[in-house]
């Protein structure tokens, strides 16, 4: 069997350019004004040149999602960065916005977020790492509220806050379930006030979602300062304003804030900024990057995290709702190799054709295409190519997607970069130049009531016959509506692994039930989250984490990265 050479080795032998001539190709230019150089190869564009861009025509919008993910995989940042790179290859000017890895995955089981093969974003290893310290800052600015709270309670609490309504909880950017729940100020100066308090991973924290939902500096303050923090003794709200405390957060956000650009491995520009996890928050790159992008460039490639259930819908109901963005084409990445495993095949059967097995696992591809078109958009199919994959197999997707009326494209971007996605540009084109016709809409009205909201997505999108929560969750939505959030989208949480709440049903599980464990107010942000099932805000790490398997090597070069 051929042997292939790994993400981090390509990545390494790969000769990257000055990031210098990457901006040049989307004409930006090469003065202080414009970019601060982060190193040789990374760049943070400067909001004195992106607020000149302002009343440019924007580019194409193309969202990329995926059917329900698998340990078999499916390359959704890959296909991403392999479109980008095959629209570059045919001539368009084509931007790919990503969003930035986080450390507890890339240590834990999912591993990196930078594409594989030959398509792939580079320097690798800094943007799966520590990349600009995006990461690092919005745990910062999260972290400085929950200590200013403390202090605030420890020093006369002025503000009657009631220390069992204290809803702001700590972060960090590593899965560590030990720390979900933890006993604060057990001794010492500050043991007169002891609570229960507990941590959220970085990607979940509202600061984050802020983050990427902000328009400018201005909004993004403004947002910080809407924070609920907790609730005093008579019931009333606290906010993070009332504290001052979004001034001072904004401060350590202020050069996290302006968007990243990297390159492909074939030099094409990448904007890496912002990364909320789908399954817990909503998903996706920053606004304030692709509104950039869209600046910058005639095509713009986007992602959007785990299936399209979870992040597309967010995409759409969340960020294009808050952002007035509207896309142009949407591309559902689907492997053979994922296909059978929906169909009942077992991860190490996935190597046998199978062709009966693949069939069954059409459901789920099938259910994802037709939740893209309830939003009045026509979705094209990516096969993202796997070096075991066989002709009848291939050809059988292929004759699937004709029978439904859906474009498809073979693609083979992992083994041969932009080369291998020509045909997916070519298709993504034509499905742009005709999308003055498409019918966008969003899933639901701003006027519908917060419970008839989640339910809307889970019997449209999720196919489940009931929503379920106790009585507590219930009140606590009608006391979100009487304080005046009854507009806001719902963010749900919930497994990315199954339709469901079960992260072992695959397929399309249909007249299932969704049970709601609790809801948030994300009143900065502007959404209300809806925990569902037993996912975790704050994940643990897996039996055997990738972790085990990263090392320095002689030479000094990161070794286990993926």
């Amino acid at each position: 069997m051929k042997k292939f050479k790994s993400d981090i080795e390509i990545a390494r032998s790969s000769k990257l350019k000055p990031i210098s001539k990457i901006l040049k190709k989307i004409n930006v230019p090469d003065n202080p004004s414009a970019f601060s150089p982060m190193g040789r190869h990374i760049a943070k564009i400067n909001f004195d040149f992106l607020n000149k861009l302002k009343k440019k025509k924007d580019g194409h919008l193309i969202l990329v999602t995926a059917i329900t993910p698998t340990p078999a995989g499916e390359g959704k940042t890959t296909t991403s960065v392999g479109l980008n790179d095959g629209l570059n290859k045919i001539g368009k000017k084509s931007i790919v916005c990503l969003r930035e890895p986080s450390l507890g995955p890339s240590f834990g089981m999912k591993g990196g977020a930078a594409g594989g093969g030959y398509a792939q974003v580079v320097p690798m290893e800094q943007i799966n790492l520590h990349f600009t310290g995006d990461f690092h800052a919005i745990t910062s600015a999260h972290n400085l509220l929950s200590a200013m709270i403390d202090n605030h309670i420890y020093w006369g609490n002025k503000l009657n806050i009631d220390e069992k309504k204290i809803v702001w909880k700590r972060v960090m950017d590593m899965n560590d379930r030990a720390l979900r729940f933890i006993d604060i100020n057990t001794s010492g100066v500050a043991k007169d006030f002891k609570r229960i308090d507990g941590f959220d991973i970085t990607v979940a924290s509202e600061v984050m979602a802020i983050f990427c939902l902000a328009k400018d500096l201005n909004d993004l303050e403004k947002k910080i300062g809407n924070i609920t923090i907790a609730y005093n003794k008579e019931g009333q709200s606290i906010y993070a304003k009332d504290l001052n405390a979004h001034g001072p957060m904004t401060v350590l956000l202020k050069e996290a804030i302006r968007p990243n650009v990297t390159q492909s491995l074939e030099h094409n520009p990448a904007i890496i900024h912002g990364g909320p996890f789908a399954n817990i928050a909503h998903g996706c790159n920053s606004v304030i990057a692709t509104t950039a992008a869209l600046k910058l460039s005639d095509y713009v490639v986007t992602e959007a995290g785990f299936g399209a259930d979870l992040g597309a819908e967010k995409f759409l109901d969340i960020k294009c709702r808050k952002a007035g963005l509207k896309p142009s084409c949407v591309v559902i990445v689907a492997t053979i190799r994922a296909l059978k495993m929906h169909g009942g095949v077992e991860k190490e059967n996935l190597k046998k054709e199978d062709i009966d097995s693949l069939k069954k696992g059409f459901v789920n591809l099938e259910r994802h295409i037709l939740n893209i078109k309830k939003f009045g958009l026509e979705p094209i199919v990516a096969i993202n190519h796997f070096a075991l994959d066989t002709k009848k197999e291939i050809n059988v997707v292929l004759n699937f997607c004709k029978d439904m009326n859906v474009q498809v494209s073979e693609c083979k971007h992992w083994a041969i970069g932009g080369k291998g996605t020509t045909d997916l540009a070519k298709k993504v084109i034509k499905t742009c130049k005709e999308s003055k016709k498409s019918n966008f809409k969003l899933l639901y009205e701003d006027s519908l009531n917060l419970w008839d909201k989640i339910e809307k997505i889970v019997k449209e999108i999720y196919r489940g016959d009931r929503v379920t929560a106790n009585d507590d969750v219930k009140e606590q939505l009608k006391v979100f509506e009487n304080n005046g959030y009854k507009s806001l989208p719902v963010c749900i949480a919930k497994t990315q692994y199954s339709f469901s709440t079960d992260p072992k049903l695959k397929g399309a599980p249909s007249n299932h039930e969704i049970p709601i464990r609790e809801v948030r107010l994300s009143s900065g942000a502007e959404f209300i989250v809806v925990v569902c099932g037993s996912i975790m805000t704050m994940p643990g790490l897996p039996k055997v984490p990738a972790a085990n398997n990263i090392k320095l090597n002689k030479k000094g070069d990161v070794e286990g990265l993926f």
